[in-house]
């Protein structure tokens, strides 16, 4: 697919980075540019200077062709009104801007343009790491029967493999996170110390799940 990024700071450099690695056609653009070295003496892709809801800069980064647009440069401001003109004015059907202000997010997100709010998203990773149990699910399903939560397990399930888990709360376990890296559970997968098990859970049984996983299992590891 194409991509038109604006912003080539270093989250725009990145995922332009990201996307030609995997195939994909790039039109980046920023005001400033010095800000596509970050892009490396390799890229070869189209770089546009200007702004991202200029008609002229936009035709030249490719917008009449695009599958995606992405708006990540540092003003909130900018980058929904890139938005807005890529989706209402040009009919680009993927659409996302990165807000700082959270409460401006919330917002847009309903008015149907996907934000990534980044200070709300680091809040709420540093969230999970301290409260996870009081989290609100990492993923539900369109029909709210299904979601997916983190689990923490009493330290009496270390040692014991996944399925014992799977089979005492009756749901699967999604993945668990070892190291730092997502991991996906095989029959023979053994629970470690420091592993963080996300779980699929029916509507309605997080909380029986939460306190079986939360007690140690009767007659030890298994």
């Amino acid at each position: 697919m194409h991509v038109v990024i604006m912003g080539c700071g270093r989250v725009g450099s990145s995922l332009a980075r990201s996307l030609v690695e995997r195939g994909h056609t790039i039109g980046i653009i920023d005001q400033n540019p010095k800000a596509f070295r970050r892009l490396g003496p390799d890229f070869d892709e189209t770089t546009v200077r200007g702004v991202g809801f200029d008609r002229e800069v936009l035709a030249k980064a490719g917008i009449n062709r695009a599958d995606a647009f992405v708006s990540v440069s540092s003003g909130d401001n900018s980058n929904i009104i890139a938005a807005r003109v890529a989706r209402e004015n040009y009919g680009v059907p993927n659409v996302i801007a990165r807000i700082y202000d959270p409460q401006r997010a919330s917002v847009y997100e309903r008015l149907g343009i996907p934000t990534v709010a980044t200070v709300r998203w680091t809040a709420d990773r540093l969230l999970r790491h301290l409260l996870p149990e009081d989290q609100e699910p990492l993923w539900r399903d369109p029909t709210a029967s299904l979601s997916m939560v983190e689990i923490l397990c009493d330290e009496g399930w270390y040692g014991t493999a996944l399925t014992h888990l799977e089979q005492a709360t009756g749901h699967r376990v999604a993945y668990i996170t070892r190291f730092g890296r997502a991991t996906l559970p095989t029959p023979s997968t053994v629970l470690q110390d420091g592993d963080q098990v996300y779980m699929l859970v029916a509507d309605g049984d997080e909380g029986r799940i939460r306190e079986i996983a939360g007690t140690a299992p009767q007659g030890g590891a298994a």
